[in-house]
Formats: structure tokens, sequence, C-alpha cells
């Protein structure tokens, strides 16, 4: 099912965009908890493993020119409490800061509650990554924590702000 927006459109990914996918999040890997090289072996086994078997949803944002320029994402989802978390990456240069995200998150955060039958979708982000916090405000999700020291990485720890939507708060 290919979700359309105003300016991107969302695509289920399959295993033709394994390289792009992996190429995308390998270049903003420092934004993210999760911080090992992607693969195109470990990507083939998370979609086989995790979206071939509903336990998350992603597709390739595309603008709307045809090009892919990066990933959006629900996983860890969870049928019995209604509930997902949510992440993205824009991974093509010339696509970042163009809103791009903004669009991608508010038909993700649609296609969640609508399709999925969600209550509630959360993510966690890096509290210094504030380009993408401001980004995540304007797609309806709002701060419901911030947990200090939560992550060590490289002998550095970082906090992380928390966030969440709920269906029918100020978002359908």
């Amino acid at each position: 099912m290919v979700i359309e927006g105003k300016r991107v459109s969302l695509s289920p990914m399959a295993e033709r965009d394994l390289e792009a996918v992996v190429q995308w999040r390998n270049q903003v890997r420092d934004k993210f908890i999760y911080r090992e090289l992607f693969t195109v072996q470990s990507q083939t086994k998370w979609l086989r493993e995790v979206v071939q078997k509903g336990k998350a949803v992603q597709y390739i944002i595309h603008e709307k020119t045809g090009n892919g320029i990066g990933s959006v994402f629900l996983k860890d989802i969870d049928k019995k409490n209604k509930k997902a978390e949510y992440g993205i990456f824009i991974g093509e240069k010339g696509a970042q800061g163009k809103g791009y995200g903004t669009e991608a998150a508010k038909l993700m955060i649609q296609y969640g509650f609508k399709e999925l039958d969600l209550h509630k979708i959360i993510l966690r982000v890096f509290a210094f990554n504030k380009i993408a916090i401001k980004s995540y405000e304007k797609a309806g999700f709002i701060q419901e924590g911030y947990l200090k020291d939560e992550v060590c990485i490289d002998d550095n720890y970082y906090d992380i702000v928390l966030m969440g939507i709920i269906r029918g708060e100020n978002n359908e």
C-alpha cells in the first residue's frame, strides 16, 4: 500500500530497497541510540524476521520526483496495548531540512492509528537533537519524559527525550 502525501509518498520497503536503506541509515547513525553499522545482510534479516512477520512496518520515503530519500518505520508493535515505537531517517543530504521528515511522520502516524489500530505511538530521541525534536513536535508528538544519562556511547552519557502521540489528541 503506497501512502500519498503532498510532497512525499511512502512505499513498503522491499528487498530492492535494502542497499539504499543501509547507505542512508549508516550516514545518519550518529543520531541514533543503536549505532552499529547496518549491512545488507542485517537489513535482509530485519525485513524477513521482523517486517514480514508483522512485528514492524517500514516504508521508503520518496520525494514526489520518485527519488528515495530515507525510511520511516513503526517497530515493537504491541497489539495488546495498541502501541508502537516510531523511527525515521532521511539519508539523502539534499533532502534534509526540507520538511519531508515531518510530512512522513504525519503520514506514518495516521497509518498507525487508522490501519494498525494503534492507540499510542512513542519515540526516543537524543536531547541534543533539537532539529529532530522540533520536527516531531510539528508532527504532533509531545514530550512525555526526560531521562538523564540514559545512554552510554564511547564512555559519554547522553540524555534521552521520550515523546508520544495518542490517537485523537489533536491529530485526527
